[in-house]
């Protein structure tokens, strides 16, 4: 089973349209994805018009020692199914405060006996124990940027972060890469920062990209995805892809041994370094 994170430290990238529309096109492909949203906002979750379900059925059972996993209310999306997100994770997240708080998500697909191809993790806009426990049980890392200033960096702050988990936490954590999204050809800002990233990571930059599409903002309208609104729009095409794209280089990094036959290291010696990025 295949494990992605989709993560960018700031907002505004096209994170959670990027998880939910990589999924869809993975459902159409015939693969059976499932996504999982440890964003305590739940946008994805909203985005899907799937309502909030009870704490102990969302993804809030995950943190929970107490908790029947079997008891979670997988949600049918369009082309994939979803663990629905809670706002209880927000309240939840004050007592996520030790070490070893960043293993639960890792440790819950370990005891669940899941069915699916591929699991993807969308996260929040910003370093939490949430967007730790995703990197932690994550193969690979998929880096939504929009060629701009701001994200950029936050991408490049991203970056950095799955490097750190990896060394300390998570060392099959295999690939990252960038995914370039709304990206207008007509600005020469996206063109140089665009050009920018492809120089500095090279290989970890996919080559499709996602234009800008009024099509992606008409198709999220509670339930849909571009797929289902226009599946000869350009947004779809884009992603459908770029996500071709995506899972062949998956597929090329991924003839080593699988996650469960490696342990992590102890999170305890890392706990300064997590500390830093919490609090930072």
């Amino acid at each position: 089973m295949t494990v992605l994170s989709v993560c960018n430290h700031k907002g505004g990238t096209g994170k959670t349209t990027t998880a939910i529309h990589v999924a869809a096109a993975l459902g159409l492909s015939g693969w059976r994805p499932l996504v999982i949203d440890l964003d305590p906002q739940g946008f994805l979750t909203r985005t899907m018009g799937v309502g909030e379900p009870d704490p102990e059925q969302s993804v809030v059972a995950f943190f929970d020692p107490d908790a029947d996993l079997e008891q979670i209310e997988v949600r049918e999306a369009s082309g994939f199914d979803l663990i629905p997100s809670s706002d209880t994770l927000t309240r939840r997240m004050r007592d996520l405060n030790k070490p070893t708080d960043v293993l639960w998500v890792r440790e819950a697909l370990q005891r669940l006996d899941l069915a699916y191809d591929l699991v993807l993790l969308d996260t929040a806009a910003a370093v939490t124990v949430y967007s730790l426990n995703a990197l932690v049980a994550s193969r690979h890392v998929l880096i939504p940027v929009l060629p701009e200033y701001q994200s950029v960096v936050g991408a490049e702050q991203t970056h950095k972060t799955t490097q750190l988990v990896e060394n300390k936490l998570n060392p099959l954590l295999e690939t990252r890469h960038f995914l370039f999204t709304q990206v207008d050809a007509r600005k020469r800002m996206h063109k140089t920062y665009r050009e920018y990233i492809r120089e500095k990571h090279g290989p970890e930059v996919l080559e499709h990209v996602i234009r800008t599409s009024t099509s992606l903002a008409k198709s999220q309208d509670g339930t849909t995805t571009i797929f289902d609104h226009d599946p000869t729009a350009r947004g779809a095409i884009d992603y459908a892809n770029a996500t071709d794209e995506l899972m062949t280089r998956i597929r090329e990094a991924s003839d080593g041994p699988d996650e469960e036959q490696s342990p992590p290291p102890d999170p305890a010696e890392s706990a300064p370094e997590l500390s830093e990025m919490l609090n930072s």
